[in-house]
């Protein structure tokens, strides 16, 4: 009995050694092309399978199954779709600038349709594919056994034109990619004679023929700066955009009409997107989008409102749809038996250096070959001059063989010339016979010395090589399809073409719900009921146009960037959507203030107050930023510091800081110097140990204005703003309360009063009714004002705030 043997063997060691046999397989015999015929190993078994079976482009056509089955069954022992997925790719005409296969019935379409099932359809070779496998059976290319070792496939297929460059190839392996554009035929052929003639040739001078690459959908490339880096050194990335063009229709209305898209795009998504578009209004103008295409071409139709602005939109089209993409080059090819990123020139090279290995091979077939022949025409000529001799001898003869021996011994004919001799038909020894036998010696010799020639010159083997080039370019050159454009187009886009420039409401809480509303829904309601939880408050409404920005400061020092259009749009009735699912905030992070900024570039400044008397001003244009998608810093924060207030000023203004333990300083704002967004800021206040900043107010310098003072006990006072001479930055301030030695007056808030405003107190146990303290009288800094609350029954003050109007709930 046979004794198992068992190899302990580290985990790693099997993995890596297992997976490092993965990847050489998957990169040399799968995912990607080999430099000289352009084809990944399952295309050439089918192409191979499809001419060993005489399914070729001048017989009929056959059912596809039949193909795939031999495939499989022969060259390739994998899964039948992965055939004949590759098999409708190589005839698909928006895939391939040459088509490799003709099929008949559904192969798919540009829309991402799946072809019919492989029974329902028919192939056979397209004429081109022809090229590529001409002269197989001379001994042109090697061939290995096959997986089960039955027969034999070629390793690489003769490919009598540069197929790589002009069908592109695109492939993943393992740590490799290829992406490959394709080429118009004659270009390529251009530049490969080119390249023959002068080896030393620059990628510059051959871009004098080959333009760049000519995509089977057309469309326009933009960028030849990055035509000429992919082909120097096989990296580059270019912008390929659809084909539109903007037409009148009736009514003074005007249509966008795309007739090519770019490479590789799938056009039903393409006209689902830009659908989308119109139904989300995240684009304004478009009244209909219709796909138009029939037998006769591509055609896209984006119907546009009256006053829509169709350059515009297309812009816009191009900047976020598919109507324009960027194709980036990675040429990885299989040369030598390994992945290499090659550029122009040495795909060309690689291209070349076969042919003339196929040429070669090909020249010395034929040469045996017709020297074999000739052979054989020398003895039937010398035979039939000595016709007599020869049939006595062959009559002579008890059999074949004694007949053939006969023939040698007495006149010296070869094995292979008596073999002939013996073979001979009566009828092949008429007086015609000779002449034709005389003119076919004549012919040989001519052939023979021809092919030597070949095999001796190398100038004469790339003559040869070019005139093949040259009748393929012939046979089978056609027209540019892709119109290349020097400089890639910046795409301006207004934000007046994205959305409709109307007026609504926007509301802002301060636990966090936002909305935007239309004027008719608040209209409707009066402007009262606005939606909104009990213990909750507004913090921002005003009537806004979608066109501006609404700026939302948290207490954390970061700022959220919600362009109003973007906002959602919610009845006035209904509660806001939290300000979380737009941005992700931190936990314990609080709205501070909300600004709608119509222009950044007007001549504004943003003022921080923090809780630590940090004072911070910023040009307000340097808080416009293109991306938006989460919170961004306004100010930088030291420890357990946060921002009280943020202020809208002019530059000019004057501020006020009131602290917890009743301190007031007035200075002004220009003292704070100019900083930039992720600055701290400088010191506004000097504070005493554990005092802090509770509010922040600015006004016009040289401006009287009345201040409301709010103690936690529940104590008011109003004071004339010209009871604070202005100080320096950076001082203690001056005191605002009296100090009591039990239970002292402690400063909950400090606000400006204006005519007919209310103000709401927040005390531990919930909110007070609104109060109206215009009527108040003026106290002095020094007295602690009059009681409107008490403290045993209400508790402790803690916030104060100017109340909004219809924050009826």
């Amino acid at each position: 009995m046979q004794k198992e043997v068992f190899q302990d063997l580290p985990l790693e060691e099997v993995l890596g050694d297992r997976f490092g046999r993965y990847s050489k397989y998957i990169i040399q015999e799968r995912a990607l092309p080999d430099a000289r015929d352009g084809l990944k190993p399952v295309q050439r078994r089918i192409l191979y399978a499809m001419h060993t079976e005489g399914n070729t482009h001048e017989k009929g056509f056959r059912k596809s199954a039949k193909t795939v089955g031999n495939v499989i069954g022969n060259f390739h022992p994998h899964g039948d779709t992965s055939v004949y997925d590759a098999m409708v790719r190589m005839s698909q005409e928006w895939k391939l600038r040459q088509l490799l296969v003709e099929m008949h019935g559904n192969n798919g379409s540009v829309d991402g349709d799946p072809p019919a099932a492989m029974r329902y359809t028919e192939a056979r070779l397209s004429a081109i594919s022809g090229e590529l496998l001409k002269d197989i059976d001379k001994r042109t290319v090697d061939f290995i056994p096959n997986f089960d070792d039955t027969t034999e496939e070629p390793t690489v297929l003769p490919a009598r034109f540069p197929n790589l460059l002009v069908n592109g190839s695109t492939g993943i392996s393992a740590g490799y990619a290829t992406e490959i554009p394709p080429h118009q035929l004659g270009e390529v052929i251009d530049a490969a004679i080119m390249r023959m003639e002068h080896p030393g040739c620059t990628v510059e001078e051959l871009m004098t023929v080959i333009k760049g690459p000519d995509f089977p959908t057309g469309g326009i490339i933009q960028g030849i700066e990055g035509i000429e880096k992919a082909y120097k050194t096989g990296k580059g990335k270019i912008i390929v955009r659809g084909k539109a063009e903007i037409e009148d229709i009736r009514g003074g209305k005007k249509q966008i009409v795309i007739t090519e898209i770019p490479y590789d795009v799938n056009k039903a998504n393409l006209v689902k997107k830009i659908d989308d578009f119109r139904l989300d209004r995240k684009v304004e103008g478009i009244a209909e989008v219709r796909d138009e295409t029939d037998r006769t071409g591509l055609r896209i139709v984006i119907e546009l409102k009256k006053d829509g602005d169709a350059q515009g939109i297309l812009n816009y089209l191009y900047k976020a749809s598919d109507l324009q993409i960027s194709y980036n080059f990675n040429m990885v090819a299989i040369h030598n038996q390994r992945p290499v990123l090659m550029g122009l020139p040495e795909l060309l090279d690689a291209y070349i250096s076969h042919q003339k290995e196929v040429v070669t091979k090909r020249s010395e077939y034929e040469l045996a070959k017709a020297r074999a022949r000739q052979h054989i025409v020398d003895g039937l000529i010398k035979a039939l001059s000595i016709l007599d001799e020869v049939i006595a001898a062959i009559r002579a003869a008890k059999d074949k063989r004694d007949a053939k021996n006969n023939l040698m011994a007495a006149f010296e004919f070869t094995e292979a010339q008596a073999e002939a001799i013996v073979s001979l038909q009566l009828y092949r020894l008429t007086n015609t016979d000779i002449t034709a036998l005389q003119k076919e010696a004549e012919e040989l010799l001519a052939e023979i010395e021809q092919l030597t020639a070949i095999l001796a010159s190398e100038k004469k083997l790339t003559g040869v090589i070019k005139k093949e080039l040259k009748d393929v370019r012939k046979k089978y050159n056609d027209t540019r399809r892709t119109v290349i454009e020097e400089q890639i187009e910046e795409i301006k886009v207004n934000l007046e073409v994205l959305i409709p420039n109307e007026e609504v409401i926007v509301t802002v809480t301060k636990d966090g719900y936002i909305k935007r509303t239309s004027l008719r829904s608040y209209s409707a309601s009066g402007g009262k009921d606005l939606a909104m939880k009990e213990t909750d408050r507004l913090l921002f409404k005003e009537e806004v146009h979608t066109t501006d920005v609404l700026l939302v400061f948290t207490s954390k020092g970061s700022y959220l960037y919600l362009p109003v259009h973007e906002l959602p749009d919610i009845r006035w009735k209904d509660l806001g959507q939290h300000v979380a699912s737009l941005v992700a905030l931190e936990k314990d992070e609080s709205i501070i203030s909300v600004f709608a900024v119509k222009d950044f570039q007007a001549p504004l400044y943003l003022l921080f107050v923090t809780k630590n008397g940090m004072v911070k001003r910023t040009e307000l244009a340097a808080y416009k930023v293109q991306r938006y998608s989460r919170p961004l810093t306004a100010i930088k924060l030291k420890g357990d510091d946060e921002v009280i207030d943020v202020h809208l000023t002019t530059g000019s203004k004057q501020v006020f800081l009131a602290t917890y333990f009743g301190y007031g300083l007035l200075f002004a704002e220009e003292e704070a110097s100019l900083v930039g967004p992720r600055a701290a800021g400088v010191k506004g206040i000097n504070l005493k140990e554990n005092d802090t900043v509770v509010s922040a107010e600015v006004w016009e310098a040289n401006e009287e204005r009345d201040l409301l003072l709010v103690t936690q006990r529940g104590a008011v006072k109003k004071m004339s703003s010209r009871e604070f001479e202005p100080l320096s930055r950076a001082s203690r301030g001056v005191v605002m309360l009296r100090e009591l030695k039990g239970n002292p007056h402690r400063v909950a808030g400090l606000k400006l009063i204006e005519q007919e405003a209310q103000f709401v107190l927040q005390t531990e146990k919930g909110l007070s009714d609104p109060f109206d303290f215009s009527a108040l009288k003026k106290s002095d800094r020094y007295s602690n004002g009059s009681f409107v609350l008490d403290e045993n029954e209400s508790g402790k003050v803690i916030a104060v705030w100017k109340k909004i109007e219809s924050e009826e709930s």
